[in-house]
């Protein structure tokens, strides 16, 4: 495995991606989220931190071109 393709421009892109995503997933939990808990995304930080990256590396991956 060579560490140069691992470290690479597109890898670095994928990764700010997802670290920003889960930053703003886990900021609509925070500053939005839901007043009764029951919300199965915004209820639990954890959900909506994991939801926020999956959604950044899905981004990510679309402007991979």
């Amino acid at each position: 495995m060579d560490i140069k393709k691992l470290t690479g421009r597109k890898n670095l892109t994928k990764v700010l991606f997802v670290v920003v995503g889960a930053i703003a997933g886990y900021a609509y939990y925070h500053f939005i989220g839901c007043a009764t808990g029951t919300c199965p995304i915004t209820g639990n930080p954890y959900v909506s931190t994991m939801y926020g990256g999956l959604m950044g590396f899905t981004l990510g991956m679309v402007k991979e071109d």
